[in-house]
């Protein structure tokens, strides 16, 4: 089962187990992580599930399509960053264990 690391501001890590398939964000919810909240459900709609994902994986994750683009552009209240993703867009893969993500002061 992949692993995901969630690294909050103060730099607290928390690993999770994380299902093939599912999205980081439902591993967020699903395992309590502080500032993943996820309004929408997953459904690309609110960005309340920002998150920076680290540089080693960052090639790993791709790029935000072009709806998530627009996210975060206009929904992010934390600044935005090269490695900004919405967590509910990555789905995880056996390849993605380990991948580390920082969660933003604020949604």
């Amino acid at each position: 089962m992949p692993k995901v690391v969630f690294i909050s501001l103060d730099g607290a890590q928390r690993v999770v187990d994380a299902n093939v398939g599912e999205s980081v964000m439902a591993a967020a919810v699903r395992n309590g992580i502080p500032g993943i909240i996820g309004e929408c459900g997953g459904n690309c709609s609110c960005a309340t599930c920002h998150v920076y994902v680290d540089d080693e994986f960052s090639a790993s994750v791709g790029g935000a399509g072009d709806m998530e683009d627009d996210l975060l552009d206009l929904g992010v209240a934390a600044d935005r960053r090269d490695t900004s993703r919405l967590s509910c867009q990555i789905a995880v893969t056996e390849d993605l264990d380990g991948l580390t993500v920082h969660v933003p002061a604020e949604q």
